[in-house]
């Protein structure tokens, strides 16, 4: 019998894995700085990490959403050549993660929920950036998110990939947009491992599971945003009204929590990941 890959299984043609792959990287799809400008009022952004320097990749600061102080974190990939360079495509550097841990903090000090708006391909694998700790950063990040006694709030708003979207996605509640899309690695990095192929993207994609309607199957996430029929990037002050909506349920409901009830849950939740054995039916895709 052959040693070589069998790369003749059929991918099913109606892919809706690959397809929300391909609305998750729409390149009109709104970015984190379009639901900032649509649902923070006076947004003040703060800059650099107070160690090496400030990461446009990264969006940091503070305002008012629907009249509640927040800090607000996002991931900006950028939309032509030249803002896409600026930010690096969405790829956060150690600086980006240690600046979103200091808003965090500041977050923590005076009181003020956190939201997180996650779309990025994955943090940058730069030699400058693993130079600089980019391992460390994120697995701070991680420990120190895990703690933090305030409320937070994670959204997976296009593409949420691996270590550099959860270095800022441990929360209270993490949702996803309809057409987001989060996973381990991207569809065509797993298959250029798997079948040594990356062409098979598309029989990839269905294989990780990276969809929300997946991802609230298996319990990973709180819910699924709905998005305009044709996607978030038809209509952006649509798909922001259903953002806003998801937002002000979740923080009216972790307002009740006292920091410790908050620390608590945030545990208990990323606990029981991964923990299949129960005899509770896994609940249904509700759109």
């Amino acid at each position: 019998m052959s040693d070589q890959p069998n790369h003749t299984a059929t991918v099913p043609g109606d892919n809706l894995a690959w397809q929300r792959v391909q609305l998750a990287r729409h390149p009109k799809r709104p970015h984190a700085l379009d639901y900032i400008q649509r649902l923070i009022r006076d947004f003040q952004e703060l800059h650099g990490d107070r160690r090496f320097g400030d990461d446009p990749a990264i969006v940091a600061g503070m305002g008012f959403f629907e009249d509640r102080p927040v800090m607000i974190i996002g991931q900006q990939k950028g939309r032509d050549t030249k803002q896409k360079l600026y930010r690096n495509f969405g790829m956060p550097k150690p600086e980006g993660y240690r600046k979103a841990y200091r808003v965090m903090k500041l977050a923590e000090k005076f009181r003020r929920p956190v939201i997180t708006l996650m779309d990025t391909p994955g943090a940058y694998p730069g030699v400058d950036a693993e130079e600089r700790g980019q391992a460390e950063a994120i697995a701070w990040n991680l420990r120190e998110m895990a703690r933090l006694r305030t409320p937070i709030v994670c959204v997976v708003i296009g593409e949420g990939g691996s270590g550099g979207a959860l270095g800022i996605g441990v929360g209270n509640r993490v949702y996803m947009m309809e057409n987001a899309i989060y996973s381990v690695i991207s569809p065509e990095s797993c298959a250029a491992i798997i079948w040594r192929d990356a062409a098979l993207a598309e029989r990839a994609a269905a294989a990780l599971k990276l969809t929300a309607q997946d991802l609230l199957r298996l319990g990973l996430i709180d819910g699924v945003i709905p998005e305009p029929p044709e996607g978030a990037h038809a209509d952006y002050d649509q798909a922001a009204a259903f953002l806003r909506e998801t937002l002000l349920q979740a923080l009216d409901e972790l307002a009740r929590l006292s920091p410790e009830e908050l620390v608590e849950q945030r545990y208990e939740k990323f606990r029981k990941m991964g923990n299949f054995f129960t005899e509770e039916p896994l609940p249904d895709w509700p759109f």
